[in-house]
């Protein structure tokens, strides 16, 4: 009865409501365990940003409906990181190309959406009981179709105005559900914290020593950098502004 009596509850003790909204999520297992003090089996939140960053923690919850039992395990982790690392490496690619057009997220969006069949998509499926699981997908699809849109070969006109849209649909769709809410490289940085194998000031030392190596066509040390960063899960991308860097996720 005490979960029906929340609200009773909270006005009784505070004289103030709770929150506006009240629901009941599903339980959560460790590894397919009950979490319990017995156990030993469970993780603190402040544990757990030790750990993961807090995007991946709000991405990893909002991966199931709240009524949906949910697994906390690392490989449930390592998954989440993964999507939400593709998620911000779509954002930094939008920003290569139209980094000059700044973009202000309309916080009033799900109310004037007009005629914006992704993002009415998005929204139906919000007022299905907070479907978040099915946001997700939708938030997905949208990043597979920026990236396929960037990558097509076939692509000969300039697709700076049609990026500037998806950007923005992306943006707001995603800050709707807390996600996206820093700069990628920021994001990035942060990841690298919880990766004890790496770090940000060492990638970019050995960037530079493989520039340097490539520029006097020394490529045996020049592949043995990227081998090396490669194995401990970075990977390195030539362009015409020179080489940039990303983390390899595996789920």
């Amino acid at each position: 009865p005490h979960h029906e009596n929340e609200r009773a509850q909270a006005m009784a003790a505070n004289g103030v409501d709770f929150a506006n909204y009240w629901v009941h999520n599903g339980f959560l297992t460790v590894e397919a365990e009950k979490m319990s003090k017995s156990l030993g089996n469970f993780i603190t939140i402040r544990d757990a940003l030790t750990l993961y960053h807090p995007q991946e923690l709000r991405l990893f919850l909002l991966s199931k409906h709240y009524r949906s039992p949910l697994d906390f395990s690392r490989s449930a982790m390592l998954e989440t990181r993964s999507g939400l690392v593709r998620i911000y490496r779509t954002l930094q690619r939008l920003e290569e190309i139209i980094g000059s057009y700044k973009h202000d997220t309309n916080t009033a969006f799900l109310s004037d959406a007009g005629d914006n069949g992704f993002k009415n998509r998005f929204i139906h499926v919000m007022d299905d009981d907070l479907n978040t699981a099915a946001g997700l997908g939708l938030l997905f699809d949208k990043v597979r179709d920026i990236n396929r849109l960037i990558d097509s070969p076939a692509q000969k006109t300039d697709i700076s105005s049609q990026l500037v849209k998806e950007r923005a649909d992306l943006l707001d769709c995603s800050k709707a559900l807390g996600l996206l809410e820093e700069e990628p490289s920021n994001f990035f940085q942060k990841i690298i914290k919880t990766s004890p194998e790496v770090e940000t000031e060492e990638i970019e030392k050995m960037i530079k020593e493989r520039q340097k190596a490539r520029k006097v066509k020394d490529w045996a040390s020049a592949d043995a950098i990227r081998k090396e960063l490669s194995r401990k899960g970075i990977i390195l991308e030539d362009g015409p502004k020179g080489t940039s860097w990303r983390l390899r996720i595996e789920g």
